[in-house]
């Protein structure tokens, strides 16, 4: 790569991933990372600050949410690549990041070889999805995203909030936090609200304060 090296941001609370992605990044002629973020704002702070030319981000940062970090950097560095590299496999959860359009997406356990690949693709601004996700998407049945009223309710659930104290709070009636209740169990393919918590903390949807 010609010119300026290519800055890179690692966001991750695992001090072992950041390190890996580093030896892979270190494999990169012309890129380098200027900076590490162990949380959500953190993630948010550096991509606002560094303008990075790539941010690697994890799923389920804690504090806030990789969606949310993902939505905020886009709004403060928009010519920011951000790629997720996330443990989360279900297709739910990986179909949510494509519905947002994220410039790249791996999983945690892809081999180092393909995240060099996808990485210097990124860094020329192309779009990289890896295989393995391709595999997981395509063989899904029915993949549909959460709606963000569905997002909502679901962190009022686990909040401990019941049906009322939901509607009171975004303004809707009880029969319709029923009808979201009943619909994200659908999606989500559970049946029970213990179920449908345990899938969300479990593929990223929660983080661990339930932030709406």
């Amino acid at each position: 790569m010609q010119g300026s090296p290519k800055k890179i941001v690692i966001a991750d609370d695992h001090a072992l991933v950041r390190n890996g992605l580093k030896d892979i990044i270190a494999r990169i002629d012309g890129a380098e990372v200027v900076g590490e973020a162990e949380n959500g704002f953190e993630a948010i702070a550096l991509g606002k600050t560094l303008r990075p030319d790539l941010l690697l981000l994890d799923a389920g940062m804690p504090l806030s949410r990789g969606m949310e970090v993902f939505g905020e950097v886009r709004r403060w560095s928009p010519d920011t690549r951000i790629a997720v590299v996330t443990g989360f496999t279900a297709a739910q959860s990986l179909a949510d990041w494509m519905a947002v359009e994220v410039d790249g997406l791996f999983l945690k356990s892809c081999p180092p070889d393909e995240m060099q690949k996808g990485f210097e693709l990124l860094l020329r601004g192309e779009r990289y999805v890896a295989q393995e996700v391709v595999r997981i998407l395509e063989n899904a049945t029915t993949v549909e995203p959460l709606t963000q009223r569905e997002r909502q309710v679901l962190h009022l659930i686990a909040q401990g909030c019941s049906n009322a104290a939901i509607a009171e709070r975004l303004s809707i009636s009880a029969k319709t936090v029923d009808n979201h209740r009943t619909r994200l169990m659908a999606k989500l393919e559970v049946n029970s609200v213990a179920q449908l918590l345990a899938y969300a903390l479990k593929e990223g949807l929660l983080d661990s304060s339930s932030q709406l």
